[in-house]
């Protein structure tokens, strides 16, 4: 599992005083308000001044940003998160992490093939799953129909109904 995940990019200032806007790609720019600190592909570290959500936007003032002319030195770059700052309420997962997992019956042990994609809608995440022939599935990741996720075996157990992996009659 990767240590450091992409939470977003830094796609403009906001006002004169160094305050940036982060277009944020996780679940929500209230995910990571809470974040004290961010990081850059190099490891260099943006310490959060203060934060704020605006609109579907996360606007940061990062310590050693003080101008508009700063802030804009810092539009482009992608910032991380590091997952040991983040405490993910019990049943959810970073997407990174559930990329790649093998799906498979909870009752039968049949294996549908992996998780290659993960949609998120408004009503619930929905998992495009290829199986080995390359066939896509789409199934949606409601608490009903999955049984267990088990990242460290890369494993995620469904109980599916009728119709999503064969042909309903």
């Amino acid at each position: 599992m990767k240590q450091y995940l992409e939470a977003g990019k830094i796609v403009a200032t906001h006002g004169i005083r160094g305050e940036v806007r982060i277009e944020p790609w996780c679940d929500s720019a209230d995910f990571i308000a809470g974040l004290r600190r961010f990081y850059r592909a190099d490891g260099s570290v943006l310490e959060v001044e203060s934060s704020r959500v605006h609109k579907s936007m996360l606007l940061a003032k990062f310590k050693g940003i003080d101008t508009v002319n700063q802030g804009d030195l810092l539009r482009g770059v992608v910032i991380y998160l590091n997952r040991d700052d983040v405490r993910l309420p019990r049943g959810r997962y970073f997407v990174q992490d559930l990329l790649g997992a093998r799906v498979e019956d909870a009752d039968t042990g049949r294996v549908y093939g992996k998780i290659e994609e993960i949609f998120q809608t408004a009503a619930n995440d929905v998992y495009r799953i290829r199986d080995d022939a390359g066939k896509d599935y789409l199934f949606p990741a409601v608490d009903a129909m999955i049984v267990s996720t088990d990242l460290e075996a890369g494993c995620v157990r469904v109980r599916p109904i009728k119709g999503i992996f064969d042909d309903a009659d």
